[in-house]
């Protein structure tokens, strides 16, 4: 796996994966940026948290379970001073579906937490990682 990051301008830089997909990250002007762009550190919570909300679906469509919706919220703390490095890291998800089984959806958040998720898996040898899930009912105000 590879990936090029060139520098714009400021503090802002362009970062193409290695499957040739770009996005464009920035600073606050604070920082020399114009906030065009997402924080480096934000991508890291992006990547984690696509990363795990990847392997839940495919944990919960191969258990044959009716998911309609998967969101995942997550939050984190960094440190006080540099290196601000995310010192907690608390994973939520909110799954959708009628009659999903709670045990199926448990399971699921734990496997990818302690099995599957690369990302989780190294980011959670340095920060305290936390997970929590929710079930909404199908046609459930929310």
């Amino acid at each position: 796996m590879k990936a090029r990051i060139k520098w714009v301008e400021g503090a802002s830089f362009v970062g193409e994966s290695g499957s040739g997909h770009a996005v464009v990250m920035d600073g606050p002007p604070e920082s020399g940026g114009r906030d065009l762009g997402i924080r480096p550190m934000e991508m890291i919570l992006l990547g984690m948290g696509g990363c795990t909300a990847f392997d839940v679906m495919h944990i919960l469509k191969r258990a044959r379970q009716p998911v309609t919706d998967c969101v995942v919220e997550v939050a984190a703390e960094r440190a006080e001073q540099p290196p601000r490095v995310f010192t907690d890291i608390h994973v939520h998800f909110i799954v959708s579906g009628d009659g999903l089984a709670a045990k199926q959806v448990a399971r699921a958040v734990q496997l990818s937490a302690e099995k599957y998720c690369s990302a989780s898996i190294m980011l959670s040898k340095a920060v305290k990682i936390s997970h929590d899930y929710e079930i909404v009912a199908e046609g459930a105000d929310t």
